[in-house]
């Protein structure tokens, strides 16, 4: 972890932290939200994304609201077309961790902590070991359908 912090110290590597979701609507908001709050500690910034967010003024409102106030981000992805998604609202950036949760989650999480030991390889070695890491979905609309057993909609 020390490494790994300093590392991290020189601004050469940055991470996110994703709550994906299915939908946000004004009657799931609040939860799907805290816990895309309760993420981050770990990352340099945090996202609450959903494939379906109800077009609503005050349910926007209320997403930039909170965004503003604990500095998680909202992102529409757009599971049609992944490059016209959008993130309504940018999450703070934090400048440094939390150590203290980082070694707890790696005490925890054997396929955390082998990502954080994989990410200082890969810089120390300047190389990207593509082995790794998960898979890259040649068709994550395909994966998400049959997979996840989540139907598309429109976007």
């Amino acid at each position: 972890m020390i490494a790994f912090n300093q590392l991290l110290d020189n601004n050469s590597i940055r991470l996110f932290s994703f709550e994906l979701k299915k939908s946000i609507t004004k009657a799931n908001y609040r939860e799907s939200y805290f816990q895309a709050v309760s993420n981050p500690s770990w990352a340099h910034e945090g996202y609450l994304v959903a494939a379906d967010i109800t077009q609503d003024d005050d349910l926007l409102s209320e997403l930039e609201r909170l965004s503003v106030s604990f500095g998680i981000g909202v992102i529409h992805l757009r599971l049609r077309d992944f490059d016209s998604s959008m993130v309504l609202f940018p999450a703070n950036t934090r400048v440094t961790l939390d150590w203290e949760t980082v070694n707890k989650l790696c005490d925890q999480n054997k396929d955390f902590e082998k990502f954080i030991q994989d990410v200082r390889i890969d810089f120390d070695s300047k190389r990207f070991h593509s082995s790794e890491y998960d898979p890259i979905l040649r068709d994550p609309v395909k994966y998400i359908k049959d997979k996840l057993k989540i139907e598309q909609n429109k976007d």
